[in-house]
């Protein structure tokens, strides 16, 4: 075993989602373990915000990454949502000296209302995003990426990228297989 990935879903998903199922079966080719954390009862929550329970999200998240993080090394991914929860407990982890050992984010939102902006601790970060992504400008994800040198991959795709779960799953292949290295 060579660590642990946490995949997270987006909003009104599951963690039986293309894009995250066809992470978790990168995961096993290059023998990490995984897993795929449901949130479909906090996406549900809808008198909280109109994207459910996001703090909930993040203390989902926050108990499964501590926990992992503990054991070894741990690569948190996921698609719109759950990138951005992904991002932030990185960046929590970090603070209490359990990094992350890369990032791997599809869609990201940059802000979710009035939770604090996406950050991300100084590790591997890969994105994909879609230019025609008709929520999250891709210019803005671009200088959010170079901010952070992050290896950023546009598509000609929208929010969705469900014309590119081939290409998400390359694309995690190749930061796994960078840092094994």
């Amino acid at each position: 075993m060579r660590g642990h990935c946490i995949l997270s879903h987006g909003f009104e998903s599951g963690p039986d989602a293309t894009k995250v199922t066809a992470l978790a079966d990168v995961a096993e080719r290059f023998s990490w373990t995984h897993e795929r954390p449901d949130y479909a009862d906090l996406d549900a929550r809808r008198e909280i915000s109109t994207v459910g329970d996001v703090p909930a999200r993040l203390e989902r998240l926050r108990a499964l990454a501590f926990a992992a993080a503990a054991r070894g090394p741990l690569v948190l991914g996921g698609s719109s949502l759950g990138a951005y929860i992904s991002a932030r407990i990185a960046l929590a982890l970090s603070a209490e000296g359990l990094p992350v050992k890369a990032l791997f984010l599809m869609a990201p939102p940059l802000t979710m209302g009035p939770l604090p902006a996406l950050d991300a601790p100084p590790v591997p970060i890969s994105i994909l995003h879609g230019w025609d992504d008709e929520l999250i400008p891709a210019m803005a994800v671009a200088e959010w990426a170079q901010a952070r040198r992050a290896r950023l991959l546009l598509v000609d795709d929208g929010h969705r990228l469900s014309a590119n779960v081939r290409t998400s799953a390359d694309a995690f292949a190749t930061l796994l297989s960078e840092i094994a290295a």
